[in-house]
């Protein structure tokens, strides 16, 4: 039986390395990305080859698009050097940064940060990387509980991840020709490095953010990485175009 294989953007830490590891254990081979910290990366991928599992790392800078195009033969070359394999199964635009600034006083440069990474560079690197993902395969999006609530300083943000859930219906709907199906999860507040590690090593923050939460905690990198794998799983291969959020109920 062929290995299923995914790639897994902004593999080497956090949510991503959370995924990528949970997904391995499941026996799926992993592409994982770094943006600058290689080592980080093929600790990653050490970790994931002690499961038995095949894995490779790319460097690659989701906010920049006119990289893609090498990326993706670099990704072809990894398929057919590691796998013997021509494409693919599953997507995950999981790469991202966090600015917290109030609406009023963004910058034009935040915002077209923040739009490279969360919005133009997911569309135009999961249109680049069409040709290596096989028929039937699936796409995992990334969105974020604040597309649903409003949190002061991430209007930014918030409006790139509302602008990738409406990505991921129009992918469903033109992608579907091929089986490919595609949905987009939205995490609540996780104790990751992500934003500095606010929600993480700000105990107030942290209180907060469980008072708010029907199940009464903060996030756990382990709670986003197994439901990431339990989506991709076959049971759930006729779901496509939802948005699924994983938040313990924050906010309701």
């Amino acid at each position: 039986m062929t290995q299923s294989i995914a790639l897994v953007t902004g593999g080497s830490r956090g949510l991503g390395k959370n995924a990528a590891l949970k997904l391995a254990q499941k026996g799926i081979g992993i592409i994982l990305t770094y943006r600058n910290n290689q080592q980080d990366a093929l600790d990653v991928v050490r970790e994931i080859e002690s499961y038995g599992v095949k894995a490779a790392t790319l460097a690659l800078n989701v906010g920049d698009s006119s990289s893609f195009e090498a990326f993706a033969s670099d990704v072809q070359k990894q398929l057919q050097q590691v796998w013997q394999r021509e494409s693919f199964d599953y997507l995950i635009n999981n790469a991202g940064i966090g600015i917290n600034v109030p609406f009023a006083q963004t910058s034009e440069a935040q915002f077209d940060e923040l739009m490279n990474i969360h919005l133009k560079g997911p569309f135009f690197l999961t249109q680049r990387l069409l040709p290596l993902l096989k028929d039937g395969g699936r796409i995992l999006n990334v969105s974020s509980g604040l597309a649903r609530f409003a949190l002061p300083g991430y209007a930014a943000y918030a409006a790139m991840k509302g602008g990738m859930e409406v990505l991921t219906r129009y992918q469903a709907k033109e992608l579907g020709a091929r089986g490919i199906a595609v949905n987009i999860i939205a995490p609540g507040a996780i104790e990751t490095d992500f934003g500095g590690g606010q929600v993480r090593d700000n105990a107030q923050m942290n209180q907060f953010v469980a008072s708010q939460t029907a199940l009464g905690r903060v996030g756990l990198p382990d709670d986003i990485g197994n439901a990431i794998a339990a989506l991709l799983s076959d049971e759930l291969g006729w779901m496509t175009a939802q948005r699924v959020e994983i938040s313990g109920g924050m906010f309701l």
